[in-house]
């Protein structure tokens, strides 16, 4: 409705200031004068209101320099001054506000994209309902072409599913029976059943909407600072502009200082930047929360990576059992049985590998106990168990013999994660788990590198072994192996201390207080924990590493857009004030330049809308979020 107003005011102003060329053309100097008040009438009573608005919360607006130029050049008999400059500033007001709505047409896109509707099985009927009607546990259908409206597990059915909207990954997905689907993403070909198990707000495409909303509306440090500046500005500008009249008893000068001093182009050149720089985040499937947090990330000199979910796939598979008094699988269902309730990529594993021997594992564990960076004790089948890594064992004063720890050795030096499984205080057997490394994590430490990075960290919970193996295969400057949450802490904190910007990222919760501890905390939200992903800065929706340096670059490209918006308007600024000053630059002339500045800078900044440098010629991990881009961001 305002862009509405604003747009017929622009309108009927031009045609008006029109209409007055005519009459002088025809030399008719009253129709002239008529005209031209009421130009200014119309495209000055808008500013006049927010300079009153401003004065009554005790703030100096840029509106008050104009509105009090306007006076003056009213007073003086200038009309054609006072109409040019009330429709210059409503015109430029009218492109700024435009241009900024396209900066945030990838949320818009994004919201666009939400589901309304979804199929739904209840009481042996299929229904159509409101997603606003749908429950956690329903059984809902979708589609070729439909989108899906929940987060949920597929019960049945394969489809492929083009998942950009969440990943930023335009390839479809194939989705079988078991896999994780998510509101919002859309079925390019197939059918599928899905229990929904988050509905509504809950579901991680209505988080990602209210997140880049939340980092749109937050502000960065340069955009608080110029806020600060622009309060402290017009003050100053009118006392500037008093000395100048006392100076040279120039009424018209005075009034030409006085408006062109408005840093209109200063003002926008911090939020336009963030905003448009957030919204390419979200368009490629990175979520930065917030401008400030666009600053601090652009200034980190070291990564440091967890390693299973984070540089490893996160997909790891149970490659060898050894038992030693157990049946092997026995000792696979009661450690699935116990693993049920974790959410650590390794207990997971073991649960899968159960299933997939079509093992029963529905009996519950109790007074279970997730002991992060560790792994988990409890009971099941009246057995009390302790299943993780040494220090796990070593905790619970559970004896590891030479044998078992020789056994371990070996799996450990192949790069294999070593899982102890003992029951009753006794060692029954050793899970030996295997995960495949990301093939763009080399790529992508080395594309850091060349970026400004100096120091890349692994810190790992996993053995000294297979640590050791993964960070000489890319290329990482120091490793740290079989850390507890809170050694990863310390250790980050060390790096800190040492002068470093850190940037930290991981995907479990074991890796969540060192994430909320460093300079920048990144997730992998494709699948990452919940904790993770809120508490990071930074979340990374594709389960692809690859999007970390386009956040990384991305970040940096802001900062220097903000930092060449700034240096513009203020170099614009200054440059009409001299051009002022020598009579140079007169009233009408020089608010077309100052409203020109304006839509540079904002020209500039729209600039980040299009960056990708995920197609950058030098980067072989290719993925465009080909469907966002249909939908013209």
């Amino acid at each position: 409705m305002k862009d509405q107003i604003k747009s017929k005011i622009v309108f009927v102003s031009a045609v008006l200031l029109l209409a007055s060329l005519a009459f002088f053309l025809m030399d008719l100097s009253t129709l002239i004068n008529s005209s031209l008040l009421i130009t200014t009438a119309i495209a000055g009573f808008p500013i006049m209101v927010k300079a009153f608005q401003s004065l009554r919360m005790k703030a100096f607006s840029i509106e008050l320099l104009v509105t009090i130029a306007v006076i003056g050049a009213l007073f003086i008999g200038e009309y054609v001054e006072s109409a040019v400059v009330t429709f210059l500033f409503q015109f430029g007001a009218y492109l700024e506000a435009r241009t900024l709505a396209k900066t945030r047409s990838s949320l818009k896109s994004l919201m666009d994209m939400a589901p309304l509707e979804a199929k739904v099985i209840r009481n042996g009927e299929t229904i159509i309902l409101p997603i606003d009607k749908i429950m956690q546990g329903d059984h809902v259908l979708i589609q070729s072409g439909e989108k899906v409206a929940v987060d949920g597990k597929i019960v049945s059915g394969t489809a492929f599913i083009n998942e950009a909207t969440i990943t930023g990954e335009s390839v479809p997905a194939n989705k079988k029976n078991g896999d994780h689907v998510f509101s919002g993403t859309l079925i390019d070909n197939g059918y599928i059943e899905v229990i929904a198990e988050k509905v509504g707000d809950d579901t991680t495409f209505a988080k990602i909407i209210e997140l880049v909303e939340e980092a749109q509306e937050s502000k960065a440090k340069t955009q608080k600072f110029v806020e600060r500046f622009a309060n402290f500005y017009t003050p100053a500008i009118i006392i500037l502009s008093i000395i100048v009249y006392l100076m040279t008893r120039d009424i018209e000068l005075t009034l030409t200082f006085l408006v062109i001093a408005c840093p209109g182009a200063l003002v926008i050149s911090a939020p336009v930047s963030i905003v448009a720089g957030i919204g390419n985040g979200a368009k490629n499937g990175v979520l930065i929360k917030g401008g400030e947090i666009m600053e601090k990330f652009a200034r980190v000199n070291a990564v440091i990576f967890d390693k299973t979910g984070t540089l490893t796939k996160g997909m790891p598979e149970v490659v060898a059992i050894q038992t030693f008094t157990m049946n092997e699988d026995k000792l696979l269902q009661l450690a699935a049985q116990a693993e049920t309730i974790s959410e650590h990529h390794l207990g997971q594993t073991i649960v899968r590998e159960a299933n997939n021997r079509k093992l029963d594992i529905h009996e519950k564990p109790t007074h279970t106990e997730v002991i992060k960076g560790q792994g988990i004790t409890g009971m099941i089948e009246n057995l009390s168990f302790a299943i993780g890594n040494r220090k796990l064992m070593i905790e619970n004063e559970i004896y590891i013999s030479k044998e078992i720890e020789r056994a371990a050795m070996i799996n450990e030096k192949k790069g294999y994660t070593a899982i102890f499984v003992a029951f009753n205080k006794k060692i029954e057997g050793i899970l030996s788990i295997a995960d495949q490394i990301r093939p763009e994590a080399a790529e992508v430490i080395r594309n850091l590198k060349a970026n400004g990075v100096k120091k890349v960290y692994m810190l790992t919970g996993d053995n000294r072994h297979t640590a050791e193996l993964v960070s000489r295969q890319l290329g990482i400057d120091h490793v740290y192996a079989e850390m507890l949450p809170e050694d990863k802490v310390a250790k980050l904190q060390k790096i800190q201390k040492d002068g470093y910007q850190v940037a930290m990222i991981g995907d479990g919760i074991n890796d969540a207080p060192a994430i909320a501890a460093a300079d920048i905390g990144l997730a992998m939200g494709g699948a990452g924990t919940d904790i993770a992903m809120e508490t990071a800065d930074v979340v990374l929706m594709s389960d692809k590493l690859d999007r970390l340096p386009h956040a990384f670059k991305l970040a940096k490209a802001t900062v220097r857009n903000m930092k060449q918006n700034t240096f513009f308007a203020v170099g614009t600024v200054l440059l009409l004030l001299v051009g002022v000053l020598l009579k140079k630059v007169f009233l009408a002339s020089g608010m077309l330049i100052h409203e020109l500045s304006v839509l540079i800078v904002i020209t500039n900044a729209i600039r980040l809308v299009r960056y990708n440098n995920v197609r950058d010629r030098n980067y072989k991990h290719k993925s465009i979020p080909a469907l966002l881009t249909e939908k013209g961001v």
